[in-house]
């Protein structure tokens, strides 16, 4: 099960929102590209990269500080925020980054989600309060569940999907173990947490998650904690190394 540790950016600062919330925000660091360095330096599979101000403007009003950061790490970058057009997600995959999130772009232009698959390594951001997934930066709700819209890009050679429980997002109050067990059931595609783990033992609980078919998470995206020292990045990765219960 991979790490994927965290960096939100906004104004060019590495932040957390505390549930989505861009009135809540914390700055823990002025320089998000030797964050994201140390991050993989110390253990981190991926780094997860997030434009939040182009999340709610539409553009990818962070590409530079995205493009840097691909540039600096030798582990892939998985990024996405303000990516709507596929002129933006090309250009990001000629700046180095991995794997692109569409969220906003899954819902209200699915066939470019579908597209850009076919050629690239493509993830589908699934930000949901209630079950609802929300768009537009966390701030509008768009009347559909999270598995009717995985269900949705089921057999369109989606890479991932990216799954976040907003009101659990920043908190450290632990993931929403059922609502992944229903993802890991309702997919065969790989299903990547986020939102809520505060503490080791809610790694350990998602690395031991199991849905129908023998399905695991592939991976956890981790931000807050990490940010607040409540675990480092190199105690995280070990634990996520280690084998899951019953499997060997």
């Amino acid at each position: 099960m991979d790490l994927y540790c965290a960096v939100d950016l906004r104004a060019g600062r590495c932040v957390r929102l505390r549930q989505g919330d861009y009135g809540a925000e914390t700055v823990y660091d002025d320089d998000p590209v030797a964050r994201a360095v140390a991050m993989a330096e110390d253990g981190a599979g991926w780094i997860h990269v997030v434009d939040l101000d182009g999340a709610r403007s539409g553009r990818p009003d962070n590409a530079p500080v995205v493009a840097e950061i691909a540039a600096a790490v030798d582990v892939p970058v998985q990024a996405g925020g303000g990516v709507r057009t596929a002129a933006t997600a090309e250009a990001w995959f000629a700046a180095g980054v991995t794997r692109v999130v569409l969220g906003t772009a899954a819902l209200k232009d699915p066939d470019l989600v579908r597209n850009l698959a076919r050629s690239h390594r493509i993830a589908v951001g699934l930000d949901a309060r209630t079950g609802e997934v929300a768009t537009d930066g966390w701030l509008a709700g768009s009347g559909k569940s999270v598995l009717d819209v995985a269900q949705g890009f089921a057999s369109d050679g989606v890479d991932a999907f990216v799954v976040t429980d907003i009101g659990r997002d920043g908190t450290l109050d632990g993931p929403d173990i059922a609502g992944l067990a229903a993802m890991l059931n309702a997919t065969t595609t790989e299903v990547i947490a986020s939102g809520g783990v505060g503490h080791l033992d809610d790694l350990r609980a998602l690395a031991a998650l199991e849905g129908s078919r023998d399905r695991r998470l592939s991976g956890v995206i981790v931000g807050t904690a990490l940010y607040e020292r409540r675990f480092t990045v190199a105690e995280a990765a070990a634990v996520l190394a280690a084998p899951a219960p019953g499997v060997s």
